[in-house]
């Protein structure tokens, strides 16, 4: 076999490779479209199974925007989630920006206590937030639960700025302090437009962790107008059945925003989760 048969042998077997990834990860999407669009419970419990729906049917979709209250839900999802992602990067900002540049005692162990934070897991926190909340009088209330996706967001937003803040050289600061500018103008004028791909990726990441979230919104939202998406979804698995039809088209209406978001801001996506990986 000769080199060049070598090579093509081996492009085929990576593109062989890829579509199978491609297949497998795809899929799951795929059988919950058709599943949105299947009109009854009996085709989509039908066996032997019935892949394709017949005929498709909007039935799912219109239970969910019009007879539900999904639009109500997706807006509080889109309001908690925005305000969450929007205060714990401005404020993941300031701090990553005084630990990278700023040497002073127990720096390392604050980065640690932060990374730590990310390893205690969601519920164990849901009782005495409760408690809080319920002394505080802010059970279901939207502003409560982005006050809690914040904080939730802000660690790992730190810990990830940091290193793009590390990566870019004092020198530019240094020259904006000799034209007058302070460590804040310094930061927003200077430093915040180099690694503007950095923050967006943080802010897309902290944006979707929190539309996700279901422990928190479960427990501290139990009025119908305020519920996020998930808790709306989860109401549908009833005592005895589960309306998969229509947890499907709500899953699938649910996942547009998030995909806007990325397709909107896959440029700096990209370059962001790229930025560590290359020095210039």
């Amino acid at each position: 076999m000769t080199i060049k048969s070598k090579r093509r042998l081996l492009i085929c077997l990576k593109y062989a490779v890829l579509a199978v990834f491609l297949i497998l990860v795809m899929f799951p999407f795929v059988w919950m479209l058709l599943t949105s669009l299947k009109g009854s419970q009996g085709e989509i419990y039908a066996f032997p199974v019935k892949y394709l729906p017949d005929p498709p049917s909007a039935v799912n979709y219109v239970a969910m925007l019009w007879k539900g209250n999904f639009g109500k839900y997706m807006l509080n999802s889109f309001f908690s989630s925005t305000v969450a992602a929007t205060c714990a990067v401005f404020i993941a900002i300031l701090a990553s920006y005084v630990i990278s540049r700023f040497h002073f005692r127990f720096k390392n162990v604050l980065l640690l206590f932060f990374l730590i934070t990310q390893m205690i897991p969601t519920f164990i926190m849901l009782a005495p937030l409760y408690q809080l909340l319920a002394k505080a009088k802010m059970l279901n209330d939207l502003r409560s639960l982005a006050l809690l996706y914040t904080n939730m967001m802000i660690p790992f937003s730190v810990v990830t700025l940091c290193g793009f803040f590390d990566g870019v050289p004092k020198s530019l600061e240094e020259a904006a302090w000799i034209d007058g500018c302070g460590y804040l103008q310094a930061l927003f004028r200077v430093v915040v437009p180099v690694i503007m791909p950095g923050i967006a990726a943080t802010f897309i990441f902290a944006f979707i962790n929190s539309w996700n979230e279901l422990f928190m919104a479960v427990m501290f939202i139990d009025v119908d107008k305020f519920k996020t998406i998930p808790v709306g979804l989860n109401g549908l698995i009833l005592k005895y059945d589960i309306k998969w039809g229509e947890m499907a088209a709500g899953t699938i209406m649910s996942l547009i925003p998030t995909m806007c978001l990325f397709a909107f801001a896959q440029k700096y996506m990209i370059e962001g989760l790229t930025a560590g990986s290359v020095k210039g």
